[in-house]
């Protein structure tokens, strides 16, 4: 059942859940019929640094050309002085974020996460990881919902990228509000952080009430006898959601986890609630290779071995096509999480 304490929307489960928006407009609900707000990730962005930039002086954004599509064009609008474009040149960007960060700025540097980190990632481990200055790297439209922009444009490796990195927080925002309270949080916290945001609506599944904290990852479903352990990350948080409260209906109880900050990973309740369920299925929008996945099982073989299932694209690129299709076609969608789950409930 859904956890009280994490204060999540009470239409987390309504009929048109499943679905989805081919459009990713900044528009906030789903048109036609009842269902959840849907929101891209990347709106959280828009609205977190606003309101960092507001708290914070030190706050400046960049931008590789791409205000408009990373949502960096509200704080442009709303702080000119403090807002630089630097044109189609995400590795020059990285270094003028880290220059600045040396002098006590808070630079958010924001492009296509192809793009960045995918592009410039030789200059953000030089110039910010090296030297641990807190540069925020912002790398928006990961993952398949970038849908019909197609392979050259779905970031699927940039976890694994990042989180092999010293000195970086890697952060995995579930919905557009858990990234608005991800971007203020991680304009406090004097660290290089990515930050990873997707193009398309997904449900909002938070309120400005559930907890978060960088490193923490939240319970958000537990079952009265749980038997495998969901750990999720992203929008496909929802998808695990909803493959939970359907096998509770056939007698299967789960415990599923929105691990938002894949680095540093949440030992203690990963720990716990793998021991407690005796197996364990990661879901994410990313490569198994490198990913959430990876993490996860890394941290188990050492310290509490358990049956892993992977749910994620199985070393593939993507192609073009609807988000919908896409996290269909590649193995993500709630009845493949459904199978993944028994597969390790099987393996016990």
């Amino acid at each position: 059942m859904i956890q009280g304490n994490m204060h999540l929307r009470e239409d987390v489960f309504s009929a048109s859940s499943k679905g989805g928006s081919s459009s990713g407009g900044k528009g906030g609900s789903a048109s036609g019929g009842e269902g959840p707000t849907m929101t891209p990730t990347r709106n959280g962005f828009g609205k977190g640094v606003v309101e960092a930039g507001r708290a914070d002086a030190r706050v400046v954004v960049l931008s590789a050309d791409l205000a408009e599509s990373t949502r960096a064009d509200g704080f442009q609008k709303e702080f000119p002085e403090r807002f630089i474009e630097v044109g189609v040149a995400e590795q020059n960007m990285a270094t003028v974020g880290a220059g600045m960060a040396t002098y006590g700025k808070i630079p958010f540097i924001t492009s296509y996460a192809t793009f960045s980190p995918g592009r410039n990632w030789e200059q953000i481990r030089t110039t910010i990881a090296i030297n641990n200055v807190p540069v925020k790297i912002c790398g928006m439209h990961a993952g398949l919902l970038t849908g019909p922009d197609g392979a050259t444009h779905q970031a699927l490796e940039d976890i694994a990228l990042m989180r092999a990195m010293p000195n970086m927080i890697v952060i995995s925002p579930c919905d557009a509000e858990e990234g608005r309270r991800a971007t203020l949080a991680a304009a406090q916290n004097g660290k290089p952080v990515y930050l990873r945001f997707a193009r398309d609506k997904t449900p909002v599944m938070t309120t400005p009430e559930t907890p978060f904290e960088i490193g923490k990852a939240q319970v958000f479903w537990k079952s009265k006898n749980p038997t495998v352990a969901v750990f999720a990350t992203g929008p496909l948080v929802h998808n695990a959601l909803l493959a939970a409260h359907e096998l509770e209906g056939q007698g299967i109880g789960t415990i599923v986890v929105n691990v938002h900050t894949i680095k540093p990973l949440d030992r203690d309740t990963v720990v716990s609630a793998a021991r407690e369920a005796g197996s364990v299925v990661t879901v994410e929008e990313h490569q198994i290779t490198g990913g959430l996945g990876g993490a996860v099982a890394e941290l188990l073989a050492r310290e509490c071995p358990t049956p892993v299932e992977f749910v994620g694209v199985q070393d593939r690129f993507g192609q073009s096509g609807e988000p919908k299709e896409l996290i269909e076609y590649y193995g993500l969608g709630v009845s493949h999480v459904i199978e993944a789950i028994k597969k390790a409930l099987a393996r016990k």
